[in-house]
């Protein structure tokens, strides 16, 4: 789960983690995050959700370590970003939407509130508490987090199962606010597990 294995995946076209649309549990939920003003995106790829937040009156501010991701999210939408260096970080801008391009672990600032589409749920156990820990420290506000649960021995991740218990152990405030079940559609995409549930929850952090 280093730098290079997500290069390898995006250079390899394995983006099956990657939506073609915007994300629906965002749509229903979104009422969560009205009315913060930055929110963050952790791990964000080239989300399609970034530009449907800034659409929402967010200032929204990504975070990708993979060039090709970010490269690829202005590109698709015809859109020449300014690029400059900042600290340890390549930032990529455009009005109300920047991407911090390098470590998560790395990134510095304040956040009105987070999305977590795809990052807790990307990481191996060693590096969750570590993540969570990091995003308490950087938002002071809401959030919204899905999660992937499944039975972890008969697949590998990512994405990573994370149980209900282990998202309270990360996020004690955290309130389940829809689960799916998305077993067919898994299997559809060559997941295999005998059974996913797809969870959201509503988050309120404070440092």
């Amino acid at each position: 789960m280093d730098k290079g294995f997500w290069h390898d995946r995006w250079a390899e076209g394995r983006t099956a983690f990657h939506n073609d649309e915007v994300n629906p549990l965002l749509v229903r939920h979104h009422e969560v995050l009205a009315g913060a003003g930055r929110v963050l995106v952790p791990l964000c790829g080239k989300s399609l959700d970034l530009w449907w937040l800034r659409d929402q009156g967010h200032e929204v501010i990504g975070v990708e370590i993979v060039e090709q991701a970010v490269e690829a999210l202005f590109a698709e939408k015809g859109i020449t970003p300014s690029v400059s260096p900042e600290g340890l970080f390549t930032t990529w801008r455009t009005d109300r939407l920047t991407v911090f391009q390098g470590d998560f672990f790395e990134l510095a600032g304040r956040f009105d509130a987070v999305w977590d589409r795809a990052a807790l749920v990307a990481l191996p156990p060693p590096m969750r508490a570590r993540y969570a820990q990091r995003v308490r420290q950087l938002v002071d506000g809401p959030g919204l987090l899905v999660t992937y649960d499944y039975p972890q021995e008969e697949r590998d991740g990512p994405p990573f199962a994370v149980g209900d218990d282990e998202v309270h152990r990360h996020f004690a405030t955290a309130r389940e606010l829809e689960t799916l079940d998305i077993t067919e559609a898994a299997k559809a995409r060559g997941w295999g597990p005998s059974q996913v549930l797809e969870r959201v929850y509503g988050l309120e952090l404070r440092p």
